[in-house]
């Protein structure tokens, strides 16, 4: 199947910010390929982070766990870097690569789940707010991972991960500072992109699969 270039520039952070953020690790990462320190153990690193990060908001510790949650997410960009520093990944770094960021992600939105639950008189609102923003990362991840197993692209979209960890962060970060209703605005801005990027990849694909001849009729699609 052929497969027409993948947008980029609708996403909400532009390339040149993300190239400016990856050139900022540039020292720490070079640190660590000097140092011997391998990808992996990068990988394992960051989750160990988030681990705390939700283990501080669930203790009301907004702020801290917002620093925590951040310097983990920014490991995630390191162990990419310091694979290609020590001369390309393997398989398995890339799929631990990928199983660990599933994995921060929901452990970041649970320990969120765990500190509404008890600083709010009525928790169901912001609970499903979270509920939305995690099922709609979650799909935004499995849209372009079955795109991709089809033989299609789908990398695009507005609030692929990092756009989306900025504004978890930041929600945090203006929670921890005071302004509560920050965290729940964040979810729910989260869950809008996310929910509004699958759709987008949904879309793109159509059109790709269009260009190949090859849409399936409609009522004939397989379960997955």
């Amino acid at each position: 199947m052929s497969a027409e270039p993948t947008p980029r520039g609708d996403a909400i952070l532009s390339d040149r910010l993300k190239a400016a953020g990856r050139a900022a690790l540039a020292p720490v990462i070079n640190v660590l390929a000097a140092a011997g320190v391998t990808p992996n153990a990068v990988t394992v690193s960051g989750l160990v982070l988030v681990v705390a990060a939700s283990l501080l908001i669930w203790q009301h510790e907004l702020l801290l766990g917002a620093i925590f949650l951040a310097v983990g997410a920014a490991l995630d960009a390191v162990d990419g870097g310091l694979a290609r520093a020590q001369g390309g990944g393997t398989p398995f770094g890339a799929f631990l690569d990928s199983t660990l960021d599933r994995t921060g992600e929901a452990v970041a939105y649970i320990g969120i789940v765990a500190y509404w639950l008890g600083a709010t008189l009525n928790p169901v609102p912001p609970v499903m707010l979270a509920v939305l923003a995690l099922s709609g990362s979650f799909m935004v991840s499995y849209s372009r991972a079955r795109a991709e197993a089809a033989g299609f692209t789908a990398s695009n979209g507005l609030a692929p991960r990092t756009e989306r960890l900025v504004i978890l962060v930041a929600g945090l970060a203006i929670a921890g500072l005071g302004t509560f209703i920050a965290l729940p605005i964040a979810m729910a801005v989260i869950a809008t992109l996310a929910w509004a990027t699958v759709a987008q990849r949904i879309w793109f694909v159509r059109k790709q699969a269009a260009a190949a001849a090859d849409l399936t009729p409609i009522g004939q699609d397989k379960e997955i």
